[in-house]
């Protein structure tokens, strides 16, 4: 079997180049020359596999300089040059290219003779090296792993929740249905109140969280917490500062509360006993307070005002 070519060989004229050719024609024209001899494209065809046997230790040697002006002094091949690698039979066409034009590894390992591995994937080739990646299958480049899945952004979701305060104070089942059609089942917690979050967590799309926003309000304007019925009452400048009965609304009911004198925004008031009952527990009504300032005002109530403004102004003189 031929692995070197004869001293009297023309090695150039194997490759079909003329003598001298440079680095990137020569490795162009064993591209082909190694292509259209392979055995696994001519049917096995014993003269294809000595033709491409032919054409490896061609280019093996006019592609290494120490082994190409050896030949070139007419002194032949190194001394030294290995056995015929083929006698076990000949890589895929792709793979070889591979591994003999430095592109990558070959896509399997090179068996371990009984001397040991070979040193070399097959004859003349040269070690791996960076190379620019070439188009299409042509030249076995392994193409690019498909893209991975898009990751879903996840984007928290938020639902309001109506409850009675009866629903609040005992707990009630929610049946919620989300954007792709799952529908959940949950429950609030015992003496849940208005303004509470409950979190669903890792139930949208992309991993995110579904809030229930809950809502536990009377049409009078209650808001229960708890056990605690909060409400707010807005009050007159003149009702704030001089003290006034009012009647305020509860669960069982109006009733009058009594205003003290000198009341700012966001005083509190209880009504005891007038909240939520749990077992044996009872809450209480808070009433805040809150000064609105009217719109509008009459004239005779504006020159009001300027004279208290004076009359605040002389007393901080």
């Amino acid at each position: 079997m031929l692995d070197t070519p004869p001293q009297s060989a023309d090695l150039w004229a194997v490759l079909g180049l003329e003598p001298g050719a440079d680095a990137a024609s020569l490795k162009r024209a064993f591209r082909q020359q190694a292509r259209l001899w392979h055995p696994d494209l001519n049917g096995n065809d014993p003269v294809a596999e000595e033709r491409f046997k032919a054409v490896n230790a061609a280019y093996a040697i006019l592609s290494d300089p120490s082994r190409r002006q050896a030949w070139e002094r007419g002194q032949g091949d190194s001394p030294g040059a290995p056995a015929d690698r083929f006698a076990s039979g000949f890589p895929e066409f792709d793979d070889y290219l591979d591994a003999l034009l430095g592109r990558r590894q070959a896509r399997s390992e090179p068996q371990a003779g009984p001397d040991g591995p070979e040193p070399e994937a097959w004859p003349g080739a040269q070690a791996p090296q960076a190379q620019p990646a070439a188009a299409g299958r042509a030249w076995g480049v392994t193409p690019s792993p498909a893209p991975p899945p898009p990751v879903v952004a996840s984007v928290d979701a938020e639902t309001v929740v109506e409850l009675t305060p009866e629903q609040a104070l005992s707990g009630d089942r929610i049946e919620l249905e989300l954007a792709d059609g799952t529908v959940l089942e949950t429950w609030t917690p015992p003496l849940a109140g208005d303004g509470w979050r409950l979190r669903l967590a890792g139930v949208v799309a992309g991993g995110g969280d579904h809030f229930l926003q809950l809502r536990v309000r009377t049409e009078e304007g209650l808001r229960i917490d708890g056990l605690r019925v909060l409400y707010q009452l807005d009050l007159a400048p003149a009702d704030a500062v001089l003290g006034c009965r009012v009647a305020v609304p509860t669960l069982e009911g109006p009733v009058q509360l009594r205003v003290p004198a000198g009341s700012s925004s966001g005083r509190l008031l209880r009504l005891r006993g007038r909240g939520l009952e749990w077992s044996s527990q009872r809450g209480d009504q808070l009433v805040e307070i809150r000064v609105v300032v009217p719109d509008g005002l009459t004239e005779a109530e504006e020159a009001l005002y300027r004279r208290l403004q004076q009359l605040a102004n002389e007393a901080e003189d």
